[in-house]
């Protein structure tokens, strides 16, 4: 008992009491900040390997965005990626962060379908499609379920078979191969189900985009009903939007937060 006390004192609690206000500390780079500072717009364009930065306002597509902090390394005084990992949303078009807006990333609450919060409320189940994906985003989803993160104490698990899922969680850019097997194991999934996009790659194609080693026609049949930004994105990132997906009341609780 001495020894695992000398070991909880030293490492401390690993298990997150409450994960819609934890903290994540650096070198995590959360949702950026674009200042009204000049800059050289064009530089800062060019250096974006996904062409996630825009001009016209000053932007930053998160769907697009590798969080590879090469644009604030070159323009500290005009990009700040803050710690803050609410980035996940269900409207595409709130993945853009402009300049000078600092409004937090949430979802629309009227754009969330009523049969998600009739029967996903106090469970959730959902089966992960590895599209292509470098694994990076699929580690993040393993420790969702670990005691740190224990994201099962929500009644939300990952599973086998699509056919006991509510819902599938695509990873990867969705190659030519992996084409069909998306539409099978969304199809086997019972309805009502949503459709999870996780990571850059998923979102948008990321560094893949415009490859023809690609097929991304089932995001055009689909509705989407969450977009979970990073590469890959925080446990943190995905918990919470899902918290947020299912169960609106943690809309109110995260509008208090700080950075």
């Amino acid at each position: 008992m001495i020894k695992e006390a000398q070991i909880l004192a030293h490492h401390g609690k690993q298990y997150i009491p409450d994960l819609t206000r934890s903290q994540v500390p650096a070198p995590f780079r959360g949702r950026p900040v674009i200042s009204s500072t000049d800059a050289d717009t064009k530089a800062l364009m060019e250096l974006c390997p996904t062409g996630a930065i825009s001009d016209n306002p000053v932007s930053i597509n998160l769907g697009k965005c590798l969080f590879c902090g090469e644009c604030e390394f070159a323009f500290p005084e005009k990009i700040r990626f803050t710690n803050s990992h609410i980035m996940a949303t269900n409207d595409s078009k709130k993945l853009v962060v402009r300049e000078g807006e600092e409004e937090r990333i949430l979802l629309v609450p009227d754009m969330i379908r009523e049969d998600i919060k009739r029967l996903f409320t106090r469970s959730l189940k959902l089966r992960q499609i590895s599209a292509g994906g470098d694994n990076s985003c699929e580690l993040e989803l393993v420790a969702c379920g670990n005691p740190n993160f224990d994201m099962g104490r929500f009644g939300i698990e990952f599973v086998a078979s699509p056919r006991h899922a509510d819902g599938i969680v695509i990873t990867g850019p969705i190659t030519e191969n992996m084409a069909e097997a998306v539409q099978i194991c969304n199809a086997a999934v019972p309805s009502p189900k949503i459709v999870v996009l996780c990571g850059a790659d998923a979102i948008s194609g990321g560094i893949f985009t415009g490859s023809r080693a690609l097929n991304r026609k089932f995001l055009q049949e689909v509705h989407i009903d969450l977009y979970v930004p990073g590469n890959p994105p925080h446990p943190l990132t995905f918990i919470n939007g899902i918290l947020e997906l299912t169960r609106v009341k943690h809309l109110n609780k995260r509008l208090n937060f700080k950075d």
